[in-house]
């Protein structure tokens, strides 16, 4: 007879798996919308994207939330979730743009430290520990971006603004209603995103390539297929559990970067990387700690 701790264990472990598998398919994703950035602006891409997913986030809130997880209670706060979405996805996709997708990725890592550092300030008190490695982890930022360094270009603070956006987006979870699934809020954010980006879509309008077509339904795909994962796996897993396995898409950004532009990280982007993705894993164990003493 399975026990109680055997079923815990299979239960992380299939949570570790859809981890692994939704973060790859969302730097896949990325490493679609970077190919496509040569010739559309981010805001015909999310729209385009948002647009060709829509009806499958639909299909997917209906499967796993039943009919109730199409109703918001709160619709002003997911449309103000879809403008911070909205916000995010163009700095990032300029981003890797303009810079390599590894470095950027890596860059946009702080996401977790702005939460933290944010949440300190503004919602529950942080103790000295996390706010030390807050600290090392924004070091790891600068090991990067180097500062006063001939190296140094301004597009470097893209990924930054991203993470501080993207922090900014998990935090407004919060005022979302209590009733509301996290299916409503995946199919929400898609929604907003579509009818926000489609309502000035035509000043950033470019025809679309033939050849095109497939990376834009691939790029819906990719993305809705990682949310979906990533979501199932906090839904069957422990959360401190699968949450550090998100810095999976550090090694995977790496490969495609390297792969398809030929982007070669220096060994200074690896010591940064190395700082935050530790800086970010104390940080998960940390908090784990303290709500089990509480």
């Amino acid at each position: 007879m399975e026990t109680t701790t055997d079923q815990n264990r299979q239960h992380n472990l299939t949570g570790i798996m859809m981890m692994c598998a939704g973060v790859a398919f969302l730097c896949i994703n990325d490493g679609l919308a970077k190919s496509l950035m040569d010739h559309y602006s981010p805001i015909q891409i999310i729209f385009l994207r948002n647009v060709i997913a829509l009806p499958f986030a639909i299909l997917l809130a209906l499967k796993m939330g039943g009919r109730r997880a199409l109703r918001s209670h709160r619709v002003g706060v997911h449309f103000l979730r879809g403008l911070i979405w909205i916000t995010a996805t163009v700095l990032f996709f300029t981003s890797i743009h303009l810079m390599g997708l590894a470095e950027a990725t890596a860059i946009a890592f702080v996401a977790p430290l702005f939460i933290t550092a944010i949440s300190a300030l503004f919602i529950a008190r942080v103790g000295w520990r996390r706010w030390i490695a807050v600290v090392i982890g924004f070091v790891g930022v600068l090991v990067i971006v180097r500062p006063g360094a001939a190296t140094f270009e301004l597009v470097s603070l893209l990924p930054v603004a991203t993470a501080f956006t993207y922090a900014l987006l998990m935090l407004s979870a919060r005022f979302v209603d209590t009733r509301e699934s996290m299916w409503t809020l995946l199919l929400y954010l898609s929604a907003t995103s579509a009818i926000l980006t489609g309502s000035i879509v035509t000043f950033f309008w470019t025809p679309i390539r033939a050849e095109d077509i497939w990376l834009f339904i691939a790029i819906a795909m990719f993305g809705t297929a990682g949310m979906t994962m990533i979501t199932q796996a906090f839904r069957v897993a422990e959360a401190p559990t699968v949450a550090p396995f998100d810095y999976t898409a550090l090694i995977w950004a790496t490969g495609l970067g390297w792969f398809f532009w030929g982007e070669t990280p220096d060994a200074l982007t690896f010591v940064g990387a190395a700082i935050i993705t530790l800086s970010g894993i104390f940080i998960i164990f940390r908090e784990r700690k303290v709500a089990s003493d509480e």
